[in-house]
């Protein structure tokens, strides 16, 4: 079950509870599920009782219990918790996260570097007015949000204060009438002009993800610590983690076996243990849930007007990507087999999340490093 199957799962639980007469309020258009935070548990969790109790006249934990009732129920759920003040903790079934996880990776692979668009929270105006400050800081970050809020269906077009109007989406004029347009002003805490000539000798990639990596509240740093090629390096680690990935794919070529979604870990005959598969599934956990995850990300870094978050992200799935890499090719003299494969897969759809991710900054996505 991925998080979209989940998060309808969720909503069909709701819209049951109220056609039961045990919720008295309006069905939501969509919940949001997402791995759980601190002092959560299971594979995913969400907010969607706390949501729904005050237009209840309930309370949370109230509605967490009626909802818990009818989610136990679901094929595929192994159980559900509630915690806190009323979030839903659920935990899938092992073949079901199995499989979840082998059509996850199978939807990014066909979706390509565009997946994630256009699958989360959308944009209340189809058409937006950017209005920046003639400053590189928020000339970049609506650079960003034009990319960004095209990948969530919505048209975008820069103002700069001083210089009249430019649009832009992509690299295409796009005519829209100023009635129409949803105006948001982009105002990040500016460069301070004595940083300036310091940020401009970082180049063009290093430069631009100072100027996206911290939320817009806070300062940029623009010293040489985005050029070291170190693990200190949060760019270098998510550059450098998809010149790997694409590395793997030239080395599997040499050996004669492509990516394939399956099973990461396959027993051999006649072992019935779990305990490899479990080892294999749990350190692989937050590659998964940070894939999972990226639709959700993309549309809240469009709605928050929050590039960041999106840098984030490519920090957080290429950081989930290390213990998967050693465990790609085979060794010695072991031949590669469907295992080998799937792990391919899942590696070649962490380095398309993180190409299509740079790519929305407007940050080279290098096969060699």
């Amino acid at each position: 079950m991925t998080p979209v199957e989940l998060s309808r799962t969720v909503l069909h639980a709701v819209r049951r509870a109220v056609d039961a007469g045990e919720l008295s309020v309006s069905v939501p258009e969509r919940v949001v599920v997402k791995p759980p935070g601190p002092g959560g548990c299971g594979d995913y969790a969400t907010t969607v009782a706390l949501q729904l109790a005050r237009p209840a006249g309930q309370s949370a934990l109230r509605v967490a219990g009626v909802l818990r009732d009818r989610l136990v129920l679901v094929d595929g759920i192994q159980d559900v918790s509630v915690t806190g003040p009323g979030f839903l903790n659920i935990s899938l079934r092992a073949d079901q996260a199995g499989a979840a996880s082998v059509r996850l990776v199978s939807d990014i692979l066909r979706s390509g570097p565009s997946y994630g668009y256009g699958e989360g929270t959308s944009i209340r105006s189809p058409r937006v007015l950017l209005r920046c400050a003639a400053e590189p800081r928020a000339l970049v970050v609506g650079d960003v949000l034009v990319r960004l809020l095209a990948a969530q269906g919505s048209q975008a077009r820069i103002e700069v204060a001083g210089e009249g109007e430019g649009e832009s989406q992509g690299d295409r004029c796009v005519p829209m009438p100023d009635a129409d347009d949803r105006v948001i002003d982009v105002r990040p805490l500016p460069v301070a002009p004595a940083d300036r000539d310091a940020l401009l000798s970082l180049g063009h990639d290093a430069g631009r993800w100072a100027l996206l990596y911290p939320a817009g509240r806070d300062r940029v740093r623009v010293g040489g610590e985005h050029l070291v090629q170190r693990e200190s390096n949060p760019l270098f680690r998510v550059r450098y983690a998809h010149a790997r990935t694409r590395a793997l794919l030239r080395n599997a070529a040499d050996l004669g076996f492509a990516p394939e979604p399956g099973p990461t870990h396959t027993p051999e005959p006649g072992d019935t243990s779990t305990t490899g598969r479990t080892d294999t599934a749990d350190s692989l956990r937050p590659l998964l849930t940070a894939l999972a995850d990226h639709p959700r990300v993309l549309a809240q870094a469009a709605a928050h007007r929050a590039p960041d978050r999106l840098a984030r992200q490519l920090v957080a799935v290429a950081d989930g990507l290390w213990p998967l890499l050693p465990t790609v090719l085979p060794v010695g003299e072991e031949k590669p087999s469907a295992a080998h494969r799937a792990r391919l897969a899942l590696a070649e759809a962490a380095g398309t999340v993180l190409a299509g991710g740079l790519s929305l900054l407007g940050i080279d996505a290098p096969d060699h490093l």
